[in-house]
């Protein structure tokens, strides 16, 4: 499996479309989180996110800022990294060119879902340093002392984030497997991530109760839970404390296991052509 996970590794770091994702995300992360609100503050202007002011652009709000894109926009992005870590093998007919140099399915597999885990502490790291970049700016232009989160509030929120972003990675791998192919598991996952748990919340679990109480079971309103009780914003889509943290994580953590158990079954045993 390490063979397996190097090789996988090196692929990722060497494809292009990984780096414009993730360049992506970080572009998002700080223009949503940060430039559009502080713009809003300085010019008086009321916005969707401008409500909660300066001081929740401050360095002491990094986790809960930076917790706040994964739930819906910043996990799609992460999604889509899972779909094409795997799903770009059926695409391009290389399942058989790589299991005929003799690896087993599930350790080709094993490699690539140790990749995306990587590929997805990455990202958080990479939107907490610009957020931390982010934060620090703006206090130094409105003359605010800077206090930054403890250590401890730190690494919770680095593994709160890395927990959620695996979890969307996974689903995309299950996606691709299942589906053996790209566009149509990116096309699902977007929908359903953008649109579908979205209008769950929005629309139908007000009206109908047995709707509000799926909820409590979905992975969307979990992670949104999960990052609420850390500290992001009730203002940002897909942020809101359906149930409470601790459930949160333990179910996103689930689901994170059951993608990728999911997936390795439908591989293991289905033809990869």
């Amino acid at each position: 499996m390490s063979g397996s996970f190097q090789a996988e590794l090196v692929k990722l770091v060497r494809r292009p479309a990984a780096w414009l994702l993730l360049a992506i995300t970080l572009v998002l992360a700080v223009l949503f989180t940060y430039v559009f609100p502080y713009a809003g503050y300085a010019a008086g202007t009321a916005g969707p996110n401008t409500g909660r002011g300066l001081p929740a652009l401050l360095p002491d709000r990094l986790v809960g800022n930076a917790l706040g894109g994964l739930p819906v926009f910043l996990g799609a992005i992460v999604l889509i990294l899972g779909v094409l870590v795997v799903g770009g093998e059926y695409g391009w007919g290389t399942w058989k060119t790589v299991l005929s140099q003799g690896p087993y399915r599930l350790a080709v597999y094993a490699g690539k879902l140790l990749t995306l885990a990587v590929a997805a502490l990455v990202v958080v790291l990479a939107v907490f340093g610009v957020g931390a970049l982010s934060s620090a700016l703006i206090a130094a232009a409105e003359a605010q002392p800077v206090h930054w989160p403890g250590l401890g509030d730190l690494l919770i929120g680095i593994g709160a984030g890395w927990l959620i972003a695996t979890m969307w990675a996974m689903l995309g791998v299950m996606l691709a497997v299942a589906l053996r192919a790209v566009a149509l598991p990116v096309g699902l996952g977007l929908v359903w991530m953008l649109a579908v748990q979205n209008l769950l919340t929005a629309i139908a679990a007000p009206l109908l109760d047995w709707v509000a109480q799926v909820q409590k079971g979905l992975p969307g309103p979990n992670a949104g839970s999960l990052a609420a009780a850390l500290g992001a914003s009730s203002d940002t889509p897909g942020v809101l404390s359906t149930v409470g943290g601790g459930q949160g994580a333990l179910v996103v953590a689930a689901y994170l296991v059951a993608f990728a158990a999911a997936g390795a079954v439908l591989l293991r045993r289905r033809d990869i052509s």
